[in-house]
Parts: structure tokens; sequence; C-alpha cells
């Protein structure tokens, strides 16, 4: 017994001690380094007659609960409902916990796998019977031999080039990207929870146009009544003042299917069947927010999906060690105790222990280029995830270049079209009151009618597409997430800083309370 633990000692030794093959991994810098500044943050307004004028930075604004900016209680409360019972959400943050499971189910390959055993055999010969029953004594038949066993065993490969601290490494890695993508599907559905809001909202001030111009062209159409039974103008002034009157009874019928599908959208956000949720018809933000990105190192930070990117650069950099690590024999360190007796008291009896230590080497000598193939395919897959991490970044400044540019035009644009709007309208009391002179036709009523309404749809999109343009740059910018959030690499223990237990199940959550907070200590 003391040679097999001089054997567990020098094992131990060896593992702590030994090498990890492969490249370690550093961070490879972007493409380009970007520059200290967007390009699209104090571009001019092509076409504007006078210059533009910065809206007051929010960049201080805590991005946590960023919905908050646009002073919406509606919206608060709806956004909360997200990290609550938003089924994506639960569906990203249960692939975390995999991925964290997948991490220490790797990481016990450092340690000893010890099992046990136990048996009884019964054999004879001629017209005796020979059988054996595991853990279970039974009447032995004539001439037949009973023997009971045993005992432990001990299995342990010596990491000694590394390869399953490299699969560690790895799966950390991969847990660390899972981390980062639940962080980003957080992020995706509060913004697309505040862009469907705005776009229901929007919709219900459709509806307040559309009902408005219903009553003025029903004023209309009985002017042009007045005037038909006057003798003044022919039935084709009333036909067309009829029309255009049931054409826009129409519009207001279908602005309900828009308005009924983003609430939908909404409550599906919240993790609602539509049943379940109804909003009440309500006002759109007042103002529109701006938020300054500062300068664009701060992406790298801010961004969950380029976190996500390069922590699977890293995985996909520890797979190479793995890889190459294939090339060297694996050793390993089996033993085993076995007692065996014809009776129970006999099997406890030291003398009747038998043992067995020693190393195992287990090499690949020919397997016609598999090998090679596979560190190949390792050093393949790193570089793929260097251009996806890469692109990732280039994409992450087009989108918020694209959310700047929209921000910036369509604030100019917006000025212009309540002005295009202002005189629409001064053209539609213009035009009715010198109809009623006789001065003008009424297909000159009906072009200014229409002219109008369309402005004041116009006006309400360019508003729509500000909102989505505002919430859209948070998007971009990474909303209020840090890549210091990410868990800690795995250390020997566990994978995070501190213990997270399980995410409990919606039913067990209070009303209003995130499901993170059941992970905080008390």
């Amino acid at each position: 017994m003391m040679s097999s633990r001089y054997v567990l000692t020098f094992a131990a030794v060896v593992t702590a001690s030994g090498c990890m093959v492969g490249p370690d991994y550093k961070r490879p810098p972007p493409a380009d380094p970007p520059s200290l500044a967007f390009k699209e943050t104090t571009g001019p307004v092509i076409g504007a007659a006078a210059s533009f004028q910065p809206a007051m930075p929010r960049d201080a604004i805590d991005r946590g609960p960023w919905w908050s900016m646009y002073d919406d209680h509606t919206l608060d409360r709806l956004a909360a409902q997200i990290d609550i019972s938003n089924q994506t959400l639960i569906q990203a943050e249960a692939a975390y916990r995999q991925a964290r499971a997948l991490v220490r189910q790797d990481a016990s390959g450092l340690y000893p796998t010890v099992t046990g055993n136990a048996g009884y055999t019964q054999s004879g010969s001629g017209s005796g019977s020979s059988r054996a029953i595991q853990g279970t004594v039974v009447n032995a038949s004539s001439g037949s031999v009973g023997q009971f066993s045993a005992g432990p065993g001990l299995n342990w490969e010596i990491d000694l080039w590394g390869r399953i601290r490299r699969q560690v490494e790895s799966d950390s890695a991969a847990a660390q990207a899972s981390a980062a993508d639940l962080a980003n599907a957080r992020l995706s559905a509060q913004a697309n929870m505040a862009i469907n809001y705005f776009s229901m909202r929007i919709s219900e001030q459709r509806m307040r146009v559309y009902q408005a111009s219903v009553a003025a062209y029903t004023r209309s159409v009985e002017i042009v009544q007045n005037q038909l039974d006057a003798g003044i103008v022919s039935r084709v002034d009333l036909a067309q003042a009829q029309t255009q009157l049931e054409q826009t009874r129409a519009q207001l019928v279908a602005e309900n299917i828009t308005r009924a599908t983003f609430e939908h959208a909404v409550a599906i956000l919240a993790g609602k069947a539509p049943s379940e949720l109804s909003v009440e018809p309500g006002p759109v933000p007042p103002e529109i927010p701006t938020v300054e990105p500062g300068i664009p190192s701060t992406l790298l930070e801010r961004r969950p999906d380029i976190a996500a990117a390069e922590r699977q650069m890293a995985a996909a950099n520890a797979q190479i060690g793995v890889a190459v690590a294939a090339y060297y024999p694996s050793i390993s360190l089996a033993s085993a105790v076995t007692l065996v007796g014809s009776s129970l008291n006999a099997l406890l009896t030291l003398s009747n222990a038998v043992w067995s230590v020693g190393p195992q080497l287990a090499a690949t000598l020919i397997d016609g280029g598999a090998l090679r193939a596979q560190v190949e395919g390792a050093r393949a897959r790193y570089d793929s995830q260097v251009a996806l991490y890469r692109q990732t970044i280039l994409v992450a400044f087009q989108q918020v270049e694209d959310a700047l540019v929209q921000q910036r035009v369509l604030e100019q644009q917006e000025k212009v079209q309540r002005a295009a709007v202002a005189a629409a309208r001064l053209a539609e009391r213009l035009s009715l009151n010198q109809y009623q002179l006789g001065t003008v036709p009424y297909t000159t009523v009906v072009q200014t009618q229409t002219a109008a309404l369309s402005s004041e749809q116009t006006l309400l999109s360019i508003r729509l597409n500000r909102l989505t343009a505002s919430a859209n740059l948070v998007l971009a910018l990474g909303g209020g997430w840090r890549d210091s959030d990410l868990p800690a690499p795995y250390p020997i223990g566990g994978i995070n800083r501190k213990p997270q237990p399980p995410m409990p199940t919606p039913q067990s959550l209070e009303p209003d309370k995130p499901w993170w907070k059941f992970w905080s200590r008390s």
C-alpha cells in the first residue's frame, strides 16, 4: 500500500507541474483601430436651411432601466415584465446554466474517479448449478461453492499536456459567451418592447387623425349637400365628398388592425398571451431624448454581442490546445482493491485483500493524418472566430452610425414636416372657403384635404422613426451593460465569483420582482 501512496503523490505532482500545449490566448485587435469620433456625430444636414443644433446629451443616464428616459410609466411597467416572464430570456438563461454545468463536468476530469463494486458468485460442477447474482445471497445447490467480493477502484487521467485544462478553458470562455448572449437577449427584448410600444402609440395617433378627418369630411359633405340643394353645384361634387369620407372611414377601421397587432407583440415580449394583456390608449412620449455614444472604443465594453464573439474566439483558441494535446500519449493511473471471501465475515478480513496499482500509457501511432487534420480544423475555426469578432465590431459601428444619422436628420426633418402640415391645413381651410364662394371646383378641396391628411401621416411616421432610432441607438450602444458583468473565468471550485443558484420557475416569482434578484445574497 505504501507504493500506491507514492504513485498517487507522484501523479499529483506531475499533474500540478504539467505543461499546457497549444497557444495561450491573446485578444487580437480589431481589423482597423477605431477613430476617436463617430462620422455622423456632427455631420451637416443636407438641404437644411439652417445649421443643425445638437440636443443636450443624456449619456450620464443610468442605462439599467434605460427606457425610463422616455418618462412613460406604462412603458416602465411593461419593460419590467421582460425580466420576469419573457420566455426567450428564460431560454437564454437556461442555456447559460447548461454551459456552466458543462464547465464543471469537464473540470471533474482533473480529479480521480473512484468507483465501488460488490458481488456474489456461486459456481459448481456436474449436476450443480453455476450462477452469479450481484448483491444477493441465494441457497446454493448441492456441490456448489459461493464467493463474495467487494472493493473500491480508482482511475485518474494525469493531465500532463493540459488537454483537460484546455477543454475547461474553452468551455469556461463559452460559458462567458453564453452569459453575454443572455445579456444580449435581454437588451434586444427591451429594445423591441420599446419599439413595438411606440408603434402602438403612433397607431393610436393615426386613429385620432383619421377620426378628426372623418369629422371634417362629414362637415364637407354637409356643405356640398347644402350647395347641391341650392342648385349651385352638381351631384359630382357630392359623390366626390362622400367617396373621400368613406375612404377615410375605411382607413380608420383598418388602423385598428395595426394597433392590435402591436399590442399583441407587446404582450408576447412581456411573456403573456395577448388575451392576458390590454393596454389603454395613451399619449406618445412628448420628448425624444438623444443619447450620445462617447468615444467609439466604449463599444467594446457596451456591446454584449461583441463580448460574446470575443469569448467564442477565446474558446476556439483553447480548442487548438485540445487538438495539439492529442499528439501526445495519455497517461492514466488505475488502482483497485478487491476483498474476496467465502462468507461475509471472511470478506472483511484484510488478509483476503487483492490490490493492484500502476500507470497506463496510450498513444496513437498511425492515424492517416487524422490528428493533423483536427489541429488544422481547430486553427481554421479560430481564424473564423477572429473574423466574426472583427465583423461584429464593424457592424456595431455601422449600427451606431446609422442610428446617429437618423437621430440627427430626423429631428430636422420633423421640424420641416411640422411646417408642411401647418401649410397643408391652411390650404385646406382656404380651398373650402373658396369653394363655398364658388371660386374653385370641389376637386381642389379634395386635393388639399388629401394633402393635409397625408402630411399628418408623414409627420407621425417621422415621429415613430425618431423614437425607433432612439431605441436602436441604445441597443447599438449596448444599453447599460458592461463586459465587467461577465462571470469570472473558471477557478478551482466554480465558474463564478459568487455562487448562483438556479433560476426559479416563473410560478415562484413575485409579480413585480425580477428573477435575477433571486440570485443576490441576503
